[in-house]
């Protein structure tokens, strides 16, 4: 698959118009990423062969139908999964709901956690429903939310890939441990190179896991501070395209916009899974000031050259990636886990 040309791209009319269209969404599809070097042996990818062998089969009719029915289910699942796994491991603690009166609000109630799209959890929510009805206590929600992030990624156009299976859910879901552990809009290489490798991700990890941003949108405000006075100096970032600049300051002004208001990561294909959203960083179309970073490190750039030359290239080290990711800290059996009913609540 041969590189699109960026370089006489147009952002006037059918850049703008893209703007209106989701002016309302609400979307924020920030991917983010993953604590360990190793898969832990017990995950397989038969683990449910003969206790629930159908289970990809009834997360996929779930996925499927979401993804008809409300495409942002793609990038708000794999999100969920990043935010998930980056904050103490793939055991589904991001789906628990904080109970009323608690003086520790949940994960998904954490400040960097609440513009995470309900599409995500509705996705998890409804495939755990029909997997309990065939198969009652035994597939945990943390494999259910791995096997519904590839499937959306496959939906979208990227690579299908084997998911190893065998997560317990976490015991623990507590919002104070989530800033720390999550990549931000305005992140610097070296402090996303930190925070990759203490979840044992590499550069390369680190590169190929942002392309997950080929797809799905954020709000205004984790990039507004590029458009008018990026790191505080009162100028726009002077590594963004004029036109996209142009174009993003027309829906996002500096004070008093609509919070609401959403831009597409890759502004060429944004609903293919693709290798267009590097290509994008080489011009400077970057959405994010992470984003772009990772074009202009010498430590990231090569792999950016790399996968923007290359989609197969870019789909093997993701589906690489992603394995190491869903394999964070597992949790494993009845001491440190769980396996819930309901994704929501603890046993």
């Amino acid at each position: 698959m041969s590189l699109p040309s960026f370089a006489s791209t147009s952002f006037s009319l059918p850049f703008t118009s893209f703007f209106v269209f989701f002016i309302f969404s609400g979307t924020s599809c920030l991917a983010t990423h993953a604590n360990t070097t190793r898969p832990p042996r017990q995950l397989s990818v038969n683990y449910y062969a003969k206790s629930c062998p159908q289970v990809e089969q009834l997360v996929g009719s779930v996925t499927s139908q979401q993804f008809k029915e409300s495409p942002v289910s793609g990038p708000a699942t794999i999100r969920l999964l990043f935010h998930d796994c980056f904050v103490g491991g793939c055991d589904a603690s991001i789906l628990i709901a904080s109970k009323g009166g608690s003086k520790e609000l949940a994960e998904k109630d954490a400040e960097d956690n609440r513009d995470l799209k309900v599409e995500g959890f509705e996705s998890v929510r409804k495939a755990k429903e029909l997997v309990e009805r065939k198969c009652p206590g035994v597939v945990s929600c943390a494999d259910i939310l791995v096997i519904a992030a590839r499937d959306y990624v496959h939906l979208a156009g990227g690579p299908y890939y084997p998911v190893k299976k065998g997560r317990w859910d976490g015991k623990i879901s507590t919002a104070s441990r989530v800033a720390s552990n999550i990549p931000h809009a305005n992140s610097t290489v070296d402090q996303l190179i930190k925070l990759f490798n203490s979840k044992g991700l590499t550069i390369q990890d680190l590169v190929a896991l942002s392309g997950a941003h080929t797809i799905g949108f954020a709000h205004c405000k984790n990039f507004v501070a590029r458009l008018y006075s990026y790191r505080g100096k009162g100028q726009p970032d002077p590594d963004m395209d004029p036109k996209l600049l142009h174009a993003l300051r027309m829906y996002c002004p500096n004070f008093g916009g609509n919070s609401d208001i959403v831009a597409p990561f890759d502004a060429t294909t944004p609903f293919l899974f693709d290798h267009a959203y590097y290509g994008n960083l080489q011009n400077k179309m970057g959405l994010l000031a992470s984003d772009q970073a990772l074009a202009l490190d010498p430590r990231t750039k090569p792999f950016v050259l790399d996968f923007a030359k290359d989609n197969h290239k870019f789909f093997q080290a993701f589906v690489a990636a992603m394995d190491k990711l869903s394999s964070v800290k597992v949790v494993r059996g009845k001491r440190h886990g769980e396996k819930r009913r309901d994704c929501s609540m603890h046993m």
